[in-house]
Protein backbone atom coordinates (compact mmCIF):
# COMPACT_ATOMS: atom_id res chain seq x y z
CA UNK A 1 0.00 0.00 0.00
CA UNK A 2 0.98 3.31 -0.90
CA UNK A 3 1.17 6.30 2.14
CA UNK A 4 -0.54 9.60 1.01
CA UNK A 5 2.90 11.92 1.03
CA UNK A 6 3.48 13.21 4.73
CA UNK A 7 5.91 15.83 5.53
CA UNK A 8 9.26 15.44 6.18
CA UNK A 9 9.64 15.10 9.90
CA UNK A 10 6.18 13.21 9.84
CA UNK A 11 7.74 11.04 6.81
CA UNK A 12 10.68 10.53 8.66
CA UNK A 13 8.63 9.35 11.80
CA UNK A 14 6.50 6.77 9.69
CA UNK A 15 9.46 5.54 8.13
CA UNK A 16 11.39 4.96 11.96
CA UNK A 17 8.04 2.67 12.36
CA UNK A 18 8.33 1.21 9.42
CA UNK A 19 11.69 -0.09 9.82
CA UNK A 20 10.99 -1.21 13.49
CA UNK A 21 8.50 -3.37 11.99
CA UNK A 22 10.46 -4.96 9.46
CA UNK A 23 10.42 -2.90 6.67
CA UNK A 24 14.61 -1.95 5.68
CA UNK A 25 15.13 -2.14 2.44
CA UNK A 26 15.61 1.18 0.16
CA UNK A 27 13.10 -0.15 -2.96
CA UNK A 28 10.64 -1.08 -0.83
CA UNK A 29 10.44 1.61 1.84
CA UNK A 30 10.65 3.95 -1.62
CA UNK A 31 8.05 2.21 -2.85
CA UNK A 32 5.70 2.28 0.33
CA UNK A 33 6.23 6.09 1.00
CA UNK A 34 5.72 7.09 -2.85
CA UNK A 35 9.21 8.94 -2.38
CA UNK A 36 12.72 8.30 -4.65
CA UNK A 37 15.49 6.04 -3.12
CA UNK A 38 17.84 8.86 -2.64
CA UNK A 39 15.41 10.61 -0.70
CA UNK A 40 14.66 7.03 1.45
CA UNK A 41 18.53 7.28 2.08
CA UNK A 42 18.75 11.08 3.72
CA UNK A 43 15.72 10.18 5.75
CA UNK A 44 17.75 6.81 6.91
CA UNK A 45 21.03 8.92 7.15
CA UNK A 46 19.19 11.64 9.26
CA UNK A 47 18.19 8.76 11.61
CA UNK A 48 20.80 6.91 11.87
CA UNK A 49 22.50 10.42 12.50
CA UNK A 50 20.64 10.69 15.84
CA UNK A 51 21.20 6.95 16.81
CA UNK A 52 17.60 5.57 16.20
CA UNK A 53 18.83 3.38 13.15
CA UNK A 54 21.74 1.79 11.93
CA UNK A 55 22.44 1.72 8.18
CA UNK A 56 23.24 -1.38 6.25
CA UNK A 57 23.99 -1.98 2.57
CA UNK A 58 20.55 -1.10 1.06
CA UNK A 59 18.95 -0.57 4.05
CA UNK A 60 18.66 0.11 7.78
CA UNK A 61 18.27 -2.02 10.98
CA UNK A 62 16.20 -0.65 13.82
CA UNK A 63 18.29 0.17 17.08
CA UNK A 64 15.50 1.30 19.32
CA UNK A 65 14.55 -0.11 22.63
CA UNK A 66 12.64 -3.04 21.15
CA UNK A 67 16.41 -4.33 20.80
CA UNK A 68 17.70 -4.54 24.13
CA UNK A 69 15.55 -2.31 25.47
CA UNK A 70 18.08 0.36 26.56
CA UNK A 71 15.64 2.93 27.76
CA UNK A 72 14.42 0.82 30.86
CA UNK A 73 17.75 -0.63 31.49
CA UNK A 74 18.74 0.61 34.95
CA UNK A 75 22.33 0.17 34.59
CA UNK A 76 22.76 1.74 31.06
CA UNK A 77 24.78 4.66 32.46
CA UNK A 78 27.11 2.27 33.80
CA UNK A 79 27.66 0.02 30.51
CA UNK A 80 28.01 3.08 28.58
CA UNK A 81 30.72 4.07 30.73
CA UNK A 82 32.54 0.62 30.95
CA UNK A 83 31.89 0.43 26.73
CA UNK A 84 33.50 3.84 26.19
CA UNK A 85 36.45 2.46 28.88
CA UNK A 86 36.79 -0.47 26.65
CA UNK A 87 36.61 0.99 23.22
CA UNK A 88 39.61 3.56 24.22
CA UNK A 89 41.76 0.32 24.83
CA UNK A 90 41.80 -1.15 21.45
CA UNK A 91 44.32 0.55 18.76
CA UNK A 92 44.03 0.89 14.93
CA UNK A 93 44.46 -2.09 12.79
CA UNK A 94 44.09 -4.73 15.85
CA UNK A 95 41.82 -7.54 15.85
CA UNK A 96 39.12 -7.60 18.21
CA UNK A 97 36.78 -10.21 19.39
CA UNK A 98 33.76 -9.28 20.71
CA UNK A 99 31.47 -11.40 22.89
CA UNK A 100 27.21 -11.12 22.42
CA UNK A 101 25.21 -9.09 24.75
CA UNK A 102 24.02 -5.83 25.85
CA UNK A 103 27.56 -3.78 26.93
CA UNK A 104 29.32 -5.42 24.27
CA UNK A 105 26.89 -4.08 21.85
CA UNK A 106 27.61 -0.72 23.17
CA UNK A 107 31.08 -1.46 23.05
CA UNK A 108 30.79 -2.07 19.62
CA UNK A 109 28.48 1.03 18.59
CA UNK A 110 31.87 2.63 20.14
CA UNK A 111 33.98 1.23 17.87
CA UNK A 112 32.19 1.48 14.45
CA UNK A 113 32.88 4.77 12.92
CA UNK A 114 36.64 3.86 13.58
CA UNK A 115 39.16 2.68 10.50
CA UNK A 116 41.38 -0.07 10.10
CA UNK A 117 39.57 -2.45 12.63
CA UNK A 118 38.51 -6.49 12.49
CA UNK A 119 35.64 -7.55 14.13
CA UNK A 120 34.98 -10.72 15.24
CA UNK A 121 31.57 -11.19 16.79
CA UNK A 122 28.67 -13.70 17.85
CA UNK A 123 26.66 -11.33 19.25
CA UNK A 124 23.69 -10.47 16.72
CA UNK A 125 23.49 -6.66 18.80
CA UNK A 126 27.08 -5.97 17.68
CA UNK A 127 26.66 -7.48 14.39
CA UNK A 128 23.52 -4.13 14.14
CA UNK A 129 25.61 -1.89 15.19
CA UNK A 130 28.79 -2.51 12.81
CA UNK A 131 26.99 -3.27 10.26
CA UNK A 132 27.00 -1.01 6.91
CA UNK A 133 30.37 0.79 8.01
CA UNK A 134 33.00 0.39 5.46
CA UNK A 135 36.06 1.34 8.01
CA UNK A 136 35.29 -2.30 9.75
CA UNK A 137 36.18 -5.53 8.39
CA UNK A 138 33.00 -7.81 10.07
CA UNK A 139 33.63 -11.39 10.97
CA UNK A 140 30.55 -12.95 11.97
CA UNK A 141 30.62 -16.13 13.37
CA UNK A 142 28.53 -18.45 12.42
CA UNK A 143 26.36 -20.98 14.28
CA UNK A 144 22.34 -21.42 15.69
CA UNK A 145 20.86 -18.37 16.93
CA UNK A 146 19.75 -18.52 20.62
CA UNK A 147 16.90 -15.96 21.60
CA UNK A 148 16.24 -13.32 24.05
CA UNK A 149 20.47 -13.00 24.14
CA UNK A 150 20.56 -12.93 20.22
CA UNK A 151 23.74 -14.89 20.83
CA UNK A 152 24.98 -17.03 17.76
CA UNK A 153 26.36 -20.55 19.52
CA UNK A 154 26.80 -24.20 18.90
CA UNK A 155 30.04 -26.29 18.09
CA UNK A 156 30.71 -24.62 15.08
CA UNK A 157 31.69 -21.53 17.12
CA UNK A 158 34.83 -22.78 19.33
CA UNK A 159 36.08 -24.71 16.23
CA UNK A 160 36.42 -21.04 14.31
CA UNK A 161 37.45 -19.29 17.11
CA UNK A 162 40.55 -21.93 16.24
CA UNK A 163 41.62 -19.97 13.37
CA UNK A 164 41.59 -16.42 14.58
CA UNK A 165 43.93 -14.93 16.73
CA UNK A 166 43.13 -11.46 17.94
CA UNK A 167 44.54 -9.21 19.64
CA UNK A 168 41.52 -8.50 22.16
CA UNK A 169 38.93 -10.23 23.80
CA UNK A 170 35.91 -8.68 25.44
CA UNK A 171 33.38 -10.91 27.14
CA UNK A 172 29.85 -9.87 28.92
CA UNK A 173 28.92 -11.50 31.49
CA UNK A 174 25.44 -12.41 33.23
CA UNK A 175 26.78 -12.96 36.61
CA UNK A 176 30.51 -12.98 37.79
CA UNK A 177 31.35 -14.90 40.94
CA UNK A 178 35.41 -14.72 41.97
CA UNK A 179 37.31 -18.16 42.01
CA UNK A 180 34.31 -19.15 40.03
CA UNK A 181 33.92 -17.75 36.73
CA UNK A 182 31.63 -16.31 34.86
CA UNK A 183 28.03 -17.40 35.18
CA UNK A 184 25.89 -18.86 31.78
CA UNK A 185 22.05 -19.06 31.14
CA UNK A 186 23.72 -22.46 28.97
CA UNK A 187 26.12 -25.15 28.38
CA UNK A 188 27.12 -23.92 25.10
CA UNK A 189 27.24 -20.23 25.46
CA UNK A 190 29.57 -21.43 28.72
CA UNK A 191 31.82 -23.22 26.24
CA UNK A 192 31.57 -20.68 23.73
CA UNK A 193 32.85 -17.85 26.57
CA UNK A 194 35.50 -20.33 27.35
CA UNK A 195 37.15 -20.54 23.57
CA UNK A 196 36.47 -16.65 23.40
CA UNK A 197 38.90 -16.31 26.56
CA UNK A 198 41.67 -18.32 25.19
CA UNK A 199 41.55 -16.97 21.74
CA UNK A 200 43.11 -13.71 22.10
CA UNK A 201 46.42 -11.69 23.27
CA UNK A 202 44.76 -9.26 25.72
CA UNK A 203 41.21 -10.87 27.53
CA UNK A 204 38.62 -8.43 29.16
CA UNK A 205 35.44 -8.82 31.24
CA UNK A 206 32.79 -6.34 31.05
CA UNK A 207 30.50 -6.42 33.86
CA UNK A 208 28.18 -3.45 35.98
CA UNK A 209 28.56 -3.33 39.96
CA UNK A 210 25.10 -5.67 39.70
CA UNK A 211 26.54 -8.07 37.99
CA UNK A 212 29.52 -8.94 40.25
CA UNK A 213 28.77 -12.18 43.28
CA UNK A 214 26.22 -12.58 40.99
CA UNK A 215 25.07 -16.14 40.05
CA UNK A 216 21.30 -16.29 38.31
CA UNK A 217 22.29 -19.72 36.29
CA UNK A 218 23.47 -23.25 36.72
CA UNK A 219 26.38 -23.06 33.69
CA UNK A 220 30.07 -21.48 34.11
CA UNK A 221 32.70 -20.59 32.10
CA UNK A 222 36.19 -20.36 34.50
CA UNK A 223 38.27 -17.54 33.86
CA UNK A 224 41.81 -19.82 34.13
CA UNK A 225 43.50 -17.05 32.28
CA UNK A 226 44.74 -13.33 33.92
CA UNK A 227 42.16 -10.83 32.47
CA UNK A 228 41.21 -7.45 33.57
CA UNK A 229 37.79 -6.74 34.87
CA UNK A 230 36.14 -3.44 33.31
CA UNK A 231 33.15 -2.51 35.92
CA UNK A 232 31.68 0.86 36.62
CA UNK A 233 32.75 3.36 39.94
CA UNK A 234 28.96 2.25 41.74
CA UNK A 235 30.86 -1.21 42.41
CA UNK A 236 32.31 -1.65 46.41
CA UNK A 237 35.57 -2.29 46.90
CA UNK A 238 34.66 -5.73 48.60
CA UNK A 239 32.83 -6.75 45.12
CA UNK A 240 35.85 -6.47 42.97
CA UNK A 241 38.80 -6.95 45.23
CA UNK A 242 38.87 -10.29 44.23
CA UNK A 243 39.82 -9.84 40.52
CA UNK A 244 42.33 -6.88 41.06
CA UNK A 245 45.02 -10.62 41.11
CA UNK A 246 43.92 -11.69 37.68
CA UNK A 247 45.14 -8.85 35.64
CA UNK A 248 43.25 -5.61 37.36
CA UNK A 249 40.53 -4.18 37.74
CA UNK A 250 39.39 -1.12 35.94
CA UNK A 251 37.09 1.19 36.72
CA UNK A 252 34.79 3.53 33.84
CA UNK A 253 33.03 6.39 34.55
CA UNK A 254 33.52 9.11 37.01
CA UNK A 255 35.51 8.78 39.76
CA UNK A 256 34.42 8.32 43.47
CA UNK A 257 34.66 11.55 45.95
CA UNK A 258 37.79 12.35 47.12
CA UNK A 259 37.05 11.61 50.95
CA UNK A 260 35.72 8.25 49.44
CA UNK A 261 39.08 7.21 47.99
CA UNK A 262 42.02 9.19 50.58
CA UNK A 263 39.70 7.03 53.36
CA UNK A 264 41.49 4.09 52.15
CA UNK A 265 44.64 5.49 50.48
CA UNK A 266 46.70 3.09 52.73
CA UNK A 267 45.15 -0.19 51.82
CA UNK A 268 47.50 -2.34 50.24
CA UNK A 269 45.02 -3.76 48.33
CA UNK A 270 44.05 -1.40 46.17
CA UNK A 271 47.14 0.35 44.34
CA UNK A 272 46.56 1.13 41.26
CA UNK A 273 47.42 4.19 38.56
CA UNK A 274 45.06 6.75 37.86
CA UNK A 275 44.39 8.88 35.08
CA UNK A 276 41.35 11.81 33.85
CA UNK A 277 39.48 8.52 32.30
CA UNK A 278 39.74 5.62 34.80
CA UNK A 279 41.58 3.94 37.56
CA UNK A 280 43.18 0.92 37.39
CA UNK A 281 43.25 -1.33 40.72
CA UNK A 282 45.93 -4.05 40.83
CA UNK A 283 47.57 -6.12 38.17
CA UNK A 284 50.01 -3.23 35.81
CA UNK A 285 48.33 -0.45 34.28
CA UNK A 286 47.52 -0.71 30.47
CA UNK A 287 48.99 2.13 28.24
CA UNK A 288 46.56 1.22 25.20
Amino acid sequence: MIRPRPGTRDRRAMLLEAVRHGSGGIAELAEEFGVSESTIRRDLASLAGAGHVVRTYGGALDTGPEHGNREQDPQRAAKDAIAREAAALVQEGEVVLLDAGPTTGRLARHLAHREGLTVVTNGVTAIRELAGFPGIDLIVLGGRLRHPGEAILGESVPAQLRHISPDRVFLGADGLVAGRGLCCPSLEQSVVKHAMLHAGGEAYVLADHSRLGQAPFPYWTPLDREFRLITDHAALDIQFAPFAESGGVLLAGEPEPTGARDSRAGSREFRGQRSSRSEIVGGAAHDG
